[in-house]
């Protein structure tokens, strides 16, 4: 069993109760970290029970600059869409995903499981832009404005599942945010492939991965593919053959926030 502390001085007790109930209502699924009935309060944290992960996270085998294995990827991949998918069959939007919120409870990710959902609401539920913009968040949530809302939906969380596959694969960042050189150069493409060159950070993946990650990471969020488009290119290689154990080598290097640095926001673990 593994306790979950959320510091009282970042969570409201309503936020916390909102955290509580959501892990509940999914713990029945087979890739969603199941909480258990045991809540309490101490002076200064919130604290829920919740299953234990003797392999830690997805960022802990996430190797910078060199990434994870592509047969992990692939069962992790599959296993988060499972996830996510269940969560939109009940109105949910994560809102978080990223390598340290994917908890592994077998080294080889053959089983692995979704966490944390102090950030998951109801779809269509108004919510305001970050504190700050990371490499995961949409483009469309990087524009808003400290006074701006943008209703809640789930490609979101397939915006974001996009950036994990690209991270976990080749160890960088494809951007700082969705709104830097990086990824104007990648939108260009994206909008005229015909025109404009593959970025070369992306020259590592197959036709078929292409197709995949330029889905899930559409611009336009209503064209944006659902985390359920991995199932059409499972089975076909996601990079090509001289990349294989060897991605990333100076790419894109993001020096600021590197594939493998952890950011904590008032929360903490203990077994």
């Amino acid at each position: 069993m593994a306790l979950k502390f959320i510091g009282k001085r970042d969570t409201e007790l309503r936020g916390f109760l909102s955290e509580y109930c959501i892990s509940l209502s999914l713990s029945a699924h087979p890739c969603i970290v199941g909480a258990l009935g045991i809540a309490f309060q101490t002076d200064h944290h919130y604290v829920f029970a919740q299953e234990i992960a003797l392999s830690k996270d997805l960022l802990s085998i996430l190797h910078p600059q060199v990434g994870i294995p592509e047969v992990k990827v692939k069962r992790c991949a599959l296993q988060i869409s499972s996830a996510l998918e269940f969560m939109g069959n009940k109105g949910l939007v994560h809102r978080d995903i990223k390598p340290e919120n994917v908890l592994l409870f077998d080294p080889e990710c053959r089983r692995v499981k979704l966490t944390d959902f102090g950030l998951s609401c109801p779809r269509g539920t108004a919510i305001e832009a970050l504190p700050e913009n990371l490499p995961y968040t949409a483009p469309e949530l990087c524009c808003l404005s400290a006074t701006d809302h943008l209703p809640a939906q789930p490609s979101l969380d397939a915006w974001a599942l996009g950036v994990l596959l690209f991270c976990t694969l080749t160890g960088y960042f494809p951007w700082h945010t969705a709104t830097d050189q990086h990824h104007r150069k990648f939108e260009k493409w994206h909008r005229s492939p015909r025109i404009h060159p593959c970025p070369p950070r992306w020259e590592c993946f197959t036709p078929e991965a292409l197709e995949m990650l330029r889905g899930l990471l559409t611009p336009d969020s209503a064209q944006r593919s659902p985390p359920t488009t991995i199932m059409s290119c499972i089975k076909h290689p996601w990079l090509k053959p001289k990349e294989q154990g060897a991605v990333g080598g100076g790419r894109i290097h993001v020096p600021e926030r590197p594939v493998g640095s952890r950011i904590l926001l008032g929360r903490s673990w203990r077994c």
